[in-house]
């Protein structure tokens, strides 16, 4: 196996376990020798993760190459710690080849380790003795002269030259702690080095295990009990809305609930105000999580109005404290304030809400303040927890060189942020529907009665990042509240409903019964009404703003033969459109919708009766029924679902900013349905 091969293996195991490091956090390298393509002679090189990389999914594409003499010769123009920051340009002086990451802010550490091998991680475990007050004892009483404390100390260059100092000094070591921070180990070779890494964070755990005391968050208080999981479910469905419109004063935001046991743990204790003022320490983790979180402070079961009422109050004195904080400690040519608004919310009794530009990064934050509460778990078992100082906080999450690395990500898509609930998208235009949304960056619910054919999409469509299934009986008001509830704890909130779901039937009026009439409209009109329902008082809640779009029919404005049922229940859908708009719009919601003809090929309704009955309406053979769509347009074109998902996305995109109250036909030009 190849030098690289083995990094890329060691750092896949290593991230793809939790206790190890978080997501996207710590860094490996190794060195080795390569021949120059330019000169033929053999080259000493570092292979080191790059900036914004992860671990458990690292691949060669997220290394960077650097040859190891110009990175040592640096030490020889290092300016100072002062100036420290210069020196990340001058590792691109230090590049082999072309391609390969953004050299890290680590890059020094693990090239002037002389180790073949150098991890960097932050584990739960090491982070608790990386802040716990007396950590520098606890290191020695834990590990005698195998690990070395080393103060805190922002990362950079001069940090790589203080490890580097210790590797030459404590030859029995094999690695450190980094106080406020997490640990770096070395090893002649790959094996040695994970073994290393794998022996200092279990040997902090046993330590824990062995020496902490009991309830580290203090006595558990009874007015922050968990609530049962039925109740704090649907409490937290009902406090989402109206938290992602709080935190969306700056920038709309997706946002992620947990329950996980350690929030519901830490928030029960009477120390997790304390605790939680003093925020997370691991560098990896302000950029996602801010420097504190946001407190509820009423019991559990308070009342909805009075926790709500109280949530507004703390989001305005938030904003203040933070943009206080900012204005402490900010320096002509920093970064402007990112904004104010908090990236977590804990809710004693219920959980814990966690924000960011897209799921993953909502995710991601509340993952990392997991880990911080495992970190002041283990501090606080044997010690005290201490982060960093809050100046030290500041310049790490106002850090020119982490901004850079923000600029580094591709711009959003039109779509991000955005959250949509599209019902029948288990197949056909639902499917297609769904498919762009997700593709223009909004997270998507997928929701549908057939609950293997939304899994099924919601798989196709990516990660729970993006897509979440949800199983619903439109013509059940119950299953549609539940709907949007979940849509509301999956991603925090709700921006745009899609009302997709229908069916269809085609017969004569003397032969279409009651039970036809009230299905049809039972689906499509009244379904149709329940879902804009459950969505406007969730959008009502939220406060800013949204999209409701109705998929309508060419059918509600032409009076077709052998369809009075079904003509009907679309005609009341393009009514509701109208009617919802002229309501809603004092909201900032648009209601618009789209007409629909002739969807054959890869529609949900077409793939039973509903073909066979129109192909016999029209005297024409079922299998050229698209086609026989197609030539009495005046386009001579087969509408396909993904031609009506394009107008949906038109709709609900950046450029129809103002329209609402409109039904756009999508038909290939058919003259009878031309708005009049």
């Amino acid at each position: 196996m190849s030098v690289v091969d083995e990094l890329l293996s060691r750092s896949n195991r290593l991230g793809a376990d939790p206790r190890n490091t978080n997501y996207a956090g710590g860094n490996t390298s190794a060195k080795g020798v390569e021949q120059d393509p330019v000169t033929g002679s053999a080259v000493d090189l570092l292979w080191v993760k790059g900036s914004g990389g992860d671990l458990g999914t690292l691949t060669e594409a997220g290394l960077s190459a650097l040859r190891l003499d110009r990175l040592r010769a640096l030490t020889e123009v290092y300016p100072g710690p002062e100036r420290e920051d210069e020196m990340v340009a001058m590792f691109d002086h230090c590049r082999h080849g072309p391609g390969g990451a953004a050299p890290s802010i680590d890059t020094a550490m693990h090239g002037l380790v002389d180790a073949a091998h150098v991890d960097h991680l932050h584990p739960d475990a090491g982070i608790a003795f990386a802040t716990a007050a007396d950590g520098p004892h606890l290191t020695e009483q834990c590990f005698g002269d195998r690990v070395v404390w080393v103060p805190w100390r922002r990362p950079g260059f001069q940090l790589g030259l203080d490890i580097a100092a210790v590797r030459r000094e404590h030859p029995a070591a094999i690695g450190v702690i980094l106080g406020g921070h997490g640990i770096t180990a070395w090893g002649a070779t790959s094996e040695e080095c994970e073994a290393n890494s794998l022996e200092i964070i279990q040997t902090a755990q046993a330590y824990l295990d062995q020496h902490g005391r009991p309830e580290p968050f203090g006595p558990a208080a009874p007015q922050w009990r968990p609530l049962p999981v039925a109740d704090r479910r649907a409490r937290a469905a009902a406090l989402a809305p109206v938290l992602r419109g709080l935190v969306a004063t700056d920038a709309r935001q997706v946002g992620c609930f947990t329950d996980r046991a350690e929030v519901l743990e830490f928030l029960a204790g009477s120390e997790h105000p304390r605790l939680a003022a003093l925020g997370t320490s691991c560098p990896d983790h302000f950029l996602r999580t801010k420097v504190r979180p946001l407190v509820l402070d009423t019991p559990a079961d308070a009342p909805l109005t009075t926790q709500l009422a109280r949530l507004r109050e703390l989001h305005a004195a938030y904003r203040a404290d933070y943009t206080a904080y900012y204005q402490r400690y900010a320096r002509p040519g920093d970064p402007a304030m990112r904004g104010a608004d908090p990236a977590i919310v804990l809710i004693p009794g219920v959980g814990m809400f966690s924000y960011g530009g897209d799921a993953q990064t909502a995710r991601v934050a509340g993952e990392y303040f997991v880990n911080a509460i495992n970190a002041m778990r283990g501090a606080e078992s044997v010690s005290r927890y201490q982060p960093i100082d809050e100046s030290e906080k500041y310049r790490i999450e106002y850090w020119a060189l982490e901004e850079a690395k923000l600029r580094r990500r591709p711009a959003p898509k039109p779509l991000a942020s955005r959250v949509a609930l599209v019902t029948g998208a288990g197949s056909g235009i639902g499917a297609a529907i769904a498919r762009r949304l997700a593709a223009e960056g909004a997270c998507v619910v997928v929701a549908d009665r057939d609950a293997n054919a939304a899994a099924a999409v919601a798989k196709e469509l990516g990660s729970t990042d993006v897509a979440v299934p949800v199983t619903v009986d439109v013509t059940d008001a119950a299953a549609v509240d539940a709907a949007v509830d979940a849509t509301a704890l999956a991603f925090g909130g709700l921006d745009l409903v899609v009302n997709n779901a229908g069916m269809a039937l085609s017969a004569p009026l003397t032969e279409t019964t009651e039970a036809d009439w009230d299905r049809l409209h039972s689906v499509l009109a009244k379904g149709s009404f329940l879902v804009s329902r459950a969505a406007a008082r969730l959008l009502v809640e939220q406060g800013i703003g949204g999209d409701i779009v109705y998929i309508v029919s060419k059918n509600a404005v032409v009076a077709g033969t052998n369809n009075v049922a079904y003509g009907a229940a679309k005609a009341d859908q393009a009514h509701q459109v109208r009617l919802l708009a002229t309501e809603l719009g004092a909201h900032q919601i648009r209601v618009n919708g789209v007409n629909p003809d002739g969807v054959v090929r890869g529609s949900g309704i077409f793939t039973g009766e509903w073909a066979q009955q129109r192909a016999d309406s029209y005297g024409v053979p079922v299998e050229r029924l698209g086609e026989f769509y197609a030539g009495r347009t005046l386009l001579k074109r087969e509408v396909l679902p993904e031609h009506v998902a394009n107008a949906v996305f038109v709709l609900v995109g950046p450029e129809l900013t103002h329209t609402t109250g409109l039904l756009i036909p999508v038909d290939a030009g058919v003259a009878a349905a031309f708005g009049r």
